[in-house]
């Protein structure tokens, strides 16, 4: 009987991994959904093995082909809600959207999803397969929709949020761009003053062999060690973004930076306000797919995006299975306003918490709405005053000398 190596969630929330025996991956799955449990990848165990050695060129090909982006599998949504809708089976509606898709990736996505259901694997869990397209709170939405028979709700309802989730990337991108595009313009100006035209008014100075003011001094120190070791800084700037991000792939340099990240001046507010509405909605669209509320509480902690707040959701979560109120866990938190507290004490309260995090989520986007577009207000004086900065030292140490020198000159 051939071996299958498996992983799944619980109805905890929790990760399982292990190895069973069985005539097909059907079975396995079978067998994990009798526990309660949620089939995320079954793999034949020999296969996957040999796979693993004999596919490791095709790593690197990967690397080549056209990603899966947010619109591209928004649009996958949208089109399999309407066709489950229209009663079209799952696998012929995959089979013709992978036809009609111009992207590589998706395609084979989609090929291999459609060969997977035809080899009797369920939906969700063939998706769990392709994590790079389809997030554990997509598999668990639509996991919850097959077994219910509402597919065509569960496709809707998680296309509906990846569409909240673009508006608000979009937002945040549309606010930063004035400040990323003068940021870049000032280094690159920085880089090009000192390699290029501080060293040209070098040599008219050291020609007329006078006295120069400190200011000056020091402009040209430093745009001769610019020019002495550019190379090394290159160098050095380079290793020092690689270490950060291997930094940042460690549990601890993650969490610390998510949490860092959340009391930055000017910007760590609408992060934390980002976050707060993504748990709300993420968290009422469970609610609402039907997950129980501790495994509901674990998709929304991989689905927050800041480790540093999802381990306080989960922390959340482990006091609910001890007996605690939502409400209770929320507060011991400490993540959430007292908006966000009350309108979930009320939900518990009327059973209706979905309603009133979607309301909250709707609060919170408001206030990120008008906090980003009050961003480049903000950063605006700051920019102007990092220029002028930069104009006054260009002054004081180059324009002042060479003043000085021309009256020499003249009266000469």
């Amino acid at each position: 009987m051939p071996r299958y190596r498996f992983e799944a969630q619980d109805a905890n929330g929790r990760k399982l991994a292990g190895h069973v025996d069985a005539v097909s991956p059907t079975a396995v799955a079978a067998q994990l959904s009798a526990t309660g449990a949620i089939p995320l990848r079954i793999d034949d165990d020999d296969e996957s093995r040999s796979g693993d050695r004999s596919h490791s060129g095709d790593r690197v090909y990967d690397w080549f082909k056209p990603r899966i982006k947010l619109d591209e599998v928004i649009v996958f949504s949208h089109q399999m809600a309407s066709l489950t809708k229209a009663g079209i089976s799952v696998v012929r509606a995959i089979r013709g959207l992978a036809e009609s898709t111009r992207n590589v990736r998706v395609r084979d996505v989609l090929t291999a999803l459609a060969a997977d259901l035809e080899g009797g694997s369920d939906i969700a869990t063939s998706m769990g397969r392709h994590p790079d397209a389809f997030s554990d709170l997509y598999v668990a939405v639509i996991h919850v929709g097959e077994n219910t028979g509402r597919l065509d709700e569960a496709f809707k309802r998680i296309a509906q949020y990846l569409e909240l989730e673009r508006e608000t990337v979009k937002r945040v991108k549309s606010a930063t761009r004035y400040p990323g595009f003068v940021m870049i313009a000032i280094a690159i100006a920085i880089v090009i003053l000192n390699l290029f035209v501080i060293p040209a008014f070098a040599q008219v100075f050291e020609k007329f062999q006078a006295e120069l003011p400190w200011q000056t001094r020091a402009i040209l120190g430093i745009s001769d060690f610019f020019v002495a070791y550019w190379m090394y800084l290159l160098a050095a700037i380079g290793v020092g973004v690689w270490l950060i991000r291997r930094w940042l792939e460690t549990e601890e340099g993650r969490l610390k930076w998510d949490e860092r990240k959340l009391k930055v001046p000017i910007v760590g507010g609408i992060f934390e306000r980002i976050h707060i509405a993504r748990f709300c909605e993420t968290f009422a669209m469970v609610m609402r797919a039907g997950l129980p509320v501790t495994q509901g509480l674990h998709v929304v902690s991989n689905a927050i995006g800041n480790e540093f707040m999802a381990q306080r959701v989960a922390a959340m979560r482990a006091g609910i299975e001890r007996g605690e109120s939502i409400t209770s866990t929320a507060v011991a938190s400490g993540l959430f306003t007292p908006v966000v507290l009350q309108m979930i004490a009320v939900g518990e309260e009327t059973g209706s918490v979905d309603e009133l995090l979607s309301q909250a989520a709707r609060f919170y986007e408001e206030e990120v709405d008008y906090e980003l577009k009050s961003l480049t207000d903000a950063l605006e004086p700051v920019l102007i005053i990092a220029i002028g900065i930069m104009v006054l030292v260009l002054a004081l140490g180059v324009f002042l000398p060479l003043w000085d020198l021309s009256g020499v000159a003249n009266r000469r």
